[in-house]
């Protein structure tokens, strides 16, 4: 942050050469200047390089006040905060204005009567970028007195003013944006007649409080994010107020794992036990992504909800919590994910999907668990060949020596979740012809991710009928 400059009277800043700008102009023009520069705006955002990110960019340089229109978990929020990033870092305003007049060209009676009355000694204060974001949740109980303001009874008695007089007004949380970025958050829960109350500011810049016109140029840069109407009987976007909302962008969900990944690691990259004390294979990140993706073609849960993206990062906390916890008990000073300890990810499932009425049938965790094996199967033929249904006797499968070992002398695996890094290496190495099926097929895995494939197999070919899998109260047994 730069230092707030050093200009105090009305009289200083003219004489800096100071020219005032709009909120849209004042984007726009820094906009201009970071895509001239090849500069990121929207740092930390992945997957919306090709379609979210320009749609935003058009809607800016055309002065546009915009509605981000998605499910959950697609970062609509987070856009609007980063558009902080285009305003000028510091902006004049009339000292004591509730609603930051512009020093050049105030609105309020009270910064015009100031300015009449005190010329160029006129006091003015400095407003940081950070400072000019406003935030409302929609919700139901909102009222017009809230959002435009309302006549002060008390106000009006001190004062000894008639409520005809527009210094009686106690002005509400969109007049004090005046010259700031103002979001409203799931629009459609806003009810209609609120919505009516923001026509005219959208489109005259005047407002109506108490049935009295006050004429007011406010200067906002307005941000609407909303589900789609489809997703939620609980109310939609009344359609004037829809028309008078310049840009209207889809969000989406990553499109791929890698895009996934990135946002999962960029999310949970202040969480040192990654770096320190819990090494993540690469097949179990994916895997994690992978889940998500199942989770949002699953018949089992509601499409329209959708699964947001705060899943994936929930549920790889846990992912480290179920390894670092393992480890504190087992006095292993490092340790690695296992497949295992994917029943730890459950509760961040369970938490984050809203099921359809066959899924609530088949019970939350049921679900999830059937999210993970989904998951598993898709994968494993990223990997591995896929595992036939039927396959002919006397002719030897990729995978026929594996079950061939559990067969002899009523072979089986157990792993608990609470044991050391050394006895599940020690189980897993037992079973040989996991060591020559990588060889095969997977020759460059990295030795820290050998353990991590070994299990994987197993999981998969459980998955597909060729193993029995049980969970048990403290791991799980594979025969």
């Amino acid at each position: 942050m730069t230092e707030k400059p050093n200009i105090k009277t009305l009289g200083s800043l003219r004489a800096s050469g100071y020219i005032s700008k709009n909120i849209k102009d004042e984007l726009r023009d820094n906009l201009k200047t970071k895509i001239r520069n090849k500069e990121s705006v929207f740092e930390g955002i992945f997957g919306y390089e090709n379609t979210v990110i320009p749609q935003l960019e058009h809607a800016i340089l055309s002065r546009h006040n915009i509605n981000l229109l998605g499910l959950r978990g697609q970062a609509k929020t987070r856009l609007a905060r980063m558009m902080t990033s285009l305003l000028d870092e510091w902006i004049p305003f009339i000292e004591g204005s509730e609603i930051n007049d512009d020093p050049m060209n105030p609105i309020s009676r009270y910064a015009k009567e100031l300015i009449e009355k005190e010329g160029d000694n006129t006091p003015i204060e400095w407003l940081h970028r950070d400072e000019r974001f406003f935030e409302k949740l929609a919700t139901p109980d909102v009222t017009v007195a809230d959002l435009i303001g309302d006549v002060d009874p008390i106000k009006a008695a001190n004062l000894k003013l008639s409520y005809a007089d527009d210094r009686v007004i106690h002005f509400g949380m969109i007049p004090r944006a005046n010259r700031c970025i103002f979001v409203i958050n799931e629009l459609p829960d806003l009810q209609a007649r609120i919505q009516v109350s923001l026509f005219n500011i959208l489109q005259e810049g005047d407002v109506q409080i108490r049935g009295f016109k006050v004429r007011m140029p406010l200067d906002i840069q307005f941000v609407f994010t909303a589900n789609p109407e489809d997703y939620t009987n609980r109310g939609s976007i009344v359609t004037p107020l829809k028309d008078r909302i310049g840009s209207q962008i889809l969000t989406h969900y990553p499109e791929n794992i890698n895009i996934a990944r990135e946002i999962t690691n960029y999310e949970s990259s202040l969480d040192s036990r990654q770096k320190n004390g819990v090494y993540v294979p690469s097949l179990a990140k994916d895997l994690l992504e992978q889940i998500g993706f199942e989770a949002r073609e699953s018949e089992y849960v509601d499409s329209k909800s959708g699964v947001s993206a705060r899943m994936s990062i929930t549920a790889f906390e846990n992912l480290l919590s179920t390894a670092e916890r393992r480890s504190l008990l087992t006095d292993d000073e490092t340790t690695s994910v296992r497949l295992s300890d994917f029943v730890g990810i459950i509760p961040a499932i369970t938490g984050k999907v809203e099921l359809v009425y066959e899924g609530e049938q088949e019970g939350s965790e049921a679900v999830a668990q059937l999210l993970i094996d989904n998951a598993i199967r898709t994968l494993f033929t990223s990997y591995f060949p896929k595992v036939e249904k039927l396959e002919k006797k006397n002719i030897d499968g990729p995978f026929s020596q594996i079950t061939e070992w559990f067969l002899e002398d009523d072979g089986f695996l157990e792993i608990t979740d609470e044991s050391s890094d050394e006895a599940y290496a020690k189980s897993l190495n037992r079973i040989y012809p996991l060591d020559q099926i990588i060889e095969k097929y997977q020759p460059d895995t990295q030795p820290e991710d050998v353990l991590f494939l070994k299990e994987f197999i197993l999981w998969g070919l459980a998955v597909n009928k060729r193993l029995n899998r049980e969970r048990f109260r403290t791991g799980v047994f594979f025969s």
